[in-house]
């Protein structure tokens, strides 16, 4: 199974730029998306419809923000949308497919914006992480991709140093990490098959940040314990121009049955 996760600032304009084209060619069974900033009922069809892929969407209640989809190739079982708490679901920040052993979310975290402040933010973080923990009850295995606004590690992000007091990379926010990749149980599934230096997902000066590749890592791909085993291939697609974000791609070669 190949996932890849990309924050893409716009999926119609990301459409438009040629997202489905590249899809096409990438191969992918499952894409997490977020940041639609469209509703469902406000894109074209040539949007709503890719070829090749059944396409589900959660909206956020404001015009014009956030929003998370995912697009699979095989029909899920099951769609879920939202984490039953009120940050998460009126803003349309999660939506997951069920498959037969497997389950694969979305998930968009909130920057500080007009809409969200830094304290949202780590409320955001701890109801998620109450989520992660009611998870490893069930009998199935989780894959969880997208943008989760913060780096974890000093490998993750370039200049880590002048950055220690910038939300993003703050010690509470590194600490939650800490908390899921440890107590919690998940995996850092990018990291189980990649381990290179300069891994980033996001520059905050696209252009000239790319080139000297001054970035961060904030997108993720974490996954049940179970799942670790079958991370075979990890790497990112740093070329994309959708938006300021690269696609994570994450192969998993799951047992046969």
């Amino acid at each position: 199974m190949r996932i890849i996760s990309l924050h893409v600032n716009g999926l119609q304009q990301a459409v438009e730029k040629g997202l489905y084209t590249w899809l096409q060619t990438a191969q992918a069974d499952v894409v997490a998306i977020q940041g639609l900033l469209a509703k469902e009922y406000q894109l074209p069809d040539s949007v709503v419809y890719p070829d090749g892929y059944n396409a589900y969407f959660f909206d956020a209640e404001a015009d014009n923000y956030s929003g998370v989809a995912i697009l699979t190739r095989e029909v899920p079982k099951a769609i879920m949308t939202g984490l039953a708490f009120p940050q998460c679901d009126m803003q349309g920040r999660f939506i997951q497919a069920d498959f037969d052993h497997v389950s694969v979310g979305s998930i968009l975290f909130p920057t500080i914006d007009e809409h969200n402040t830094l304290e949202d933010k780590l409320a955001f973080q701890k109801s998620f992480l109450e989520h992660l923990n009611k998870t490893r009850r069930k009998r199935r295995e989780f894959i969880f991709c997208g943008n989760f606004e913060a780096a974890h590690k000093t490998i993750d992000l370039a200049d880590w140093q002048s950055n220690q007091d910038t939300p993003g990379f703050l010690p509470e926010e590194r600490a939650w990490f800490d908390q899921m990749f440890g107590p919690a149980g998940y995996v850092d599934a990018f990291r189980e098959a990649n381990f290179g230096e300069n891994q980033f997902t996001w520059w905050p000066d696209a252009e000239s940040a790319r080139r000297n590749q001054h970035g961060w890592r904030k997108d993720y791909q974490i996954c049940t314990p179970g799942i670790r085993q079958f991370v075979v291939e990890a790497k990112l697609d740093i070329n994309l121009r959708f938006g300021d974000h690269a696609a994570v791609m994450v192969e998993y070669e799951f047992d046969e049955e």
